[in-house]
């Protein structure tokens, strides 16, 4: 499986971004896709998830913030992200993990929260 993210970039605090993570390759194999965030010295942490049925978490730091979501036509999974913090910069990541628990990921996209 193959994921390329995009959407991230500079917003002021208070402000939205809408990440996109397209996946191809395998995406039968897909069980689940999440977003995961790391900043420079810390672990890699889970942000949100979505199962192949729909079934979504997101972590306590950004509930009722972040949305995720997908499209399966469009191989596409989203996180919608509102009322930006700066303590939300990061790197996101998105990961797909198969029936098999296999990961991959993408390259990762920055996102700063800064006036």
């Amino acid at each position: 499986v193959q994921l390329v993210e995009s959407g991230g970039g500079l917003v002021q605090p208070g402000g939205s971004l809408r990440l996109s993570c397209l996946a191809s390759g395998s995406i039968f194999s897909i069980n689940a896709m999440g977003w995961y965030r790391q900043t420079p010295g810390q672990e890699r942490e889970l942000v949100a998830i979505i199962t192949n049925v729909g079934t979504t978490r997101h972590a306590d730091s950004v509930k009722g913030r972040f949305t995720i979501s997908r499209d399966n036509a469009k191989n596409t999974v989203y996180l919608q992200m509102n009322s930006l913090k700066p303590e939300d910069t990061a790197v996101y990541y998105c990961n797909a993990r198969d029936y098999y628990a296999m990961d991959s990921w993408g390259k990762g996209t920055l996102v700063t929260v800064s006036s």
